[in-house]
């Protein structure tokens, strides 16, 4: 009977690990789906929105280049690498150097 109550109880050890791996994999399942709402509701309301004035975004041609104005305060906004394109190749050092400042800050 010992045995029987050995190997019973390492059953029920194996079958516990198991439910609270499913329980954990359950939870990160459930916490990533979350994050993905989360992140498309904060893209939903900020999406071509102005960081400035929160006005709308409209995207606007400019020397071959699409950027983004704001229609409420007229500021402009512009997405990676669209600074390199419009300031041309050159100018490619200065902006790069300027860039690369910003970018070692945060």
């Amino acid at each position: 009977m010992t045995k029987e109550k050995k190997s019973s109880k390492t059953e029920d050890e194996y079958i516990a690990k198991e439910e609270a791996e499913k329980i954990k994999r359950l939870q990160d399942k459930l916490k990533e789906e979350a994050e993905a709402k989360q992140r498309a509701e904060i893209q939903a309301a900020c999406y071509m929105k102005c960081p400035k004035c929160g006005g709308e975004l409209e995207e606007i041609m400019f020397r071959g280049i699409k950027i983004d104005r704001c229609t409420s305060c007229d500021g402009v906004w512009l997405d990676e690498g669209e600074l390199e394109k419009l300031a041309g190749s050159d100018d490619a050092n200065i902006v790069g150097g300027i860039l690369g400042f910003f970018k070692s800050e945060g």
